[in-house]
């Protein structure tokens, strides 16, 4: 495939000429694209009605809901492109690691990575591993039509953390204890996973995966030195994995502000900026040959409209003068959001922005 994300010597895919695409090759698009990372989710009662009864893992591994719940929020509000359900530990879970998300707790980790022995865990995934995303996605495609599908997964620095730690943690210390104390098993660990979360990708981007998203969610608690000395390597890895297939791949983190010219530095061809930095200054920080995505405060959806609208107009403001700009929140959907807010949301960038 050619890198502009068009088969090569065959006509465009249907996705091709979206705005979404568009924005991410830094093209010119008729509206400013929206898309919200976890659209599809918690905070639709649809989502919470499929739901009823089914453990997180069991309805990524149901083809059948993970069309459902991805389709939910493009029905809903009109996003310009859906992302595929799932979590980013489900390719762990593929290969066999002793793993549950817990409710209100999160990802846990039966045994926690922590010598070379432990590394044993993590064995190749292929795409047997996962026929499930295979299925769900030609699904999907299906009935998406021209609506692009992002494929995701989590990064291999994130992935780290979680194995090292055996769950979610504010501190990092037995991860930053391993990257510090013991370079060479940290690097060991981050390139495994590098390769597994390629693979998974690759099976996304087969399936008919128009775009991909890195999720680096907790790379925000490194300084610059250990990121690009520590980090970069094995996220870079990644990207140059899947970079033949000329899909649009996008790096996100939270809490990245001082990270986002080494983010854009591994690879990426869109870096996703939270709510910290205003999308000028993340620019100038990423420098040039870059869109951009975000970066909508997701608290500011509980406000009244009028200071949505507001706020909102601030980020596309911000924006005006970016190479390509794709609006999202500069996180995650809040749970408690009301769904009416985020299809008000939607509608006004489009209106706003329309060319």
């Amino acid at each position: 495939m050619s890198a502009n994300g068009s088969p090569s010597g065959k006509q465009p895919t249907a996705t091709y000429d979206s705005a979404f695409l568009k924005a991410c090759r830094r093209e010119p698009v008729p509206h400013t694209p929206v898309w919200f990372m976890r659209q599809a989710g918690r905070s639709l009662p649809e989502y919470r009605k499929v739901r009823e009864g089914v453990g997180m893992l069991d309805s990524c591994m149901r083809p059948d809901l993970v069309t459902e719940i991805t389709l939910q929020p493009v029905r809903r509000h009109g996003v310009d492109a859906a992302i595929y359900f799932s979590d980013i530990v489900v390719p762990l879970k593929a290969i066999g690691v002793d793993l549950d998300i817990k409710p209100g707790v999160g990802p846990v980790v039966q045994n926690p990575i922590r010598t070379r022995a432990d590394l044993a865990q993590l064995r190749d995934l292929t795409p047997e591993d996962v026929p499930y995303v295979t299925e769900a996605i030609g699904l999907l495609t299906a009935e998406l039509g021209a609506t692009p599908l992002i494929g995701f997964a989590g990064a291999p620095f994130t992935l780290a953390s979680y194995l090292v730690e055996g769950g979610p943690s504010r501190t990092y210390e037995n991860a930053k204890a391993m990257m510090y104390g013991d370079p060479e098993l940290w690097s060991d660990l981050l390139d495994r996973l590098a390769d597994i979360t390629s693979a998974f990708l690759k099976v996304q981007i087969e399936a008919g995966a128009s775009a991909v998203q890195l999720f680096d969610s907790w790379a925000g608690a490194l300084a610059p030195v250990d990121y690009r000395r520590s980090v970069l390597p094995a996220s870079a890895k990644v990207f140059r994995a899947v970079e033949s297939y000329g899909v649009p791949r996008i790096h996100f983190g939270v809490g990245t502000g001082e990270l986002l010219g080494l983010m854009g530095e591994a690879g990426a061809d869109v870096v996703g900026v939270d709510w910290r930095v205003p999308l000028d200054e993340a620019a100038r920080r990423v420098g040039p040959g870059k869109a951009l995505q975000g970066n909508l405060d997701p608290t500011v959806l509980f406000a009244p409209q009028s200071a949505v609208e507001a706020k909102t107009r601030e980020v596309l403001d911000a924006a005006a003068n970016l190479e390509g700009h794709v609006f999202n929140l500069g996180h995650g959907v809040m749970p408690s959001t009301d769904p009416d807010a985020l299809t008000r949301l939607v509608e006004y960038v489009h209106a706003h922005t329309v060319r």
